[in-house]
């Protein structure tokens, strides 16, 4: 009996607009599965990232035609434009200020992220999160996101962080 084969196809989708088109298509067309279900399926997994380039990865067994779908989350960058609706960061962070994100968003953002960073504890996430807005020209709570950071560290939003 000859063994699985196993086809791993990793592109980036734009959330909830995945096309039979390129990139997809011509990807995963010579696999021999159907297209339209791959392409339904990963729009169903985006669309809570629609305007966002998400990475998916889709895994095919060549043998049975099967396949299956990983999403991947997009960066926190992009996470955090899409919270305050950016078009994009600010060009002079320090002096140009494009939005203001609440504790509230950067707990939220936080956790869709947690899988993947290196933090350990969703407290640590968040302060990542906002570590972020400092290049992007975003303040957190209508503050520099370097004093929240140090504001989180002094234990003044622990409410935020109960499990």
């Amino acid at each position: 009996m000859a063994k699985m084969g196993t086809e791993i196809v990793e592109v980036l989708i734009t959330g909830g607009k995945a096309t039979a088109g390129p990139p997809l298509g011509p990807a995963i067309g010579p696999l021999g599965i159907n297209v339209m279900k791959v392409v339904k399926e990963i729009n169903e997994k985006t669309k809570a990232y629609e305007g966002m380039n998400v990475p998916v990865k889709i895994i095919v067994n060549t043998d049975d035609k099967t396949f299956k779908i990983e999403v991947g989350i997009p960066p926190t960058s992009a996470l955090i434009k899409k919270e305050l609706n950016l078009e994009k960061g600010s060009s002079e962070p320090k002096h140009n200020i494009v939005g203001n994100l609440t504790m509230e968003q950067a707990v939220k953002i936080a956790k869709m992220k947690m899988d993947s960073m290196l933090s350990y504890t969703l407290k640590n996430a968040t302060k990542e999160v906002i570590g972020t807005c400092v290049s992007l020209g975003v303040t957190v709570d209508g503050k520099d996101p370097k004093e929240v950071i140090k504001l989180i560290e002094k234990g003044e939003y622990d409410e935020y962080f109960k499990e």
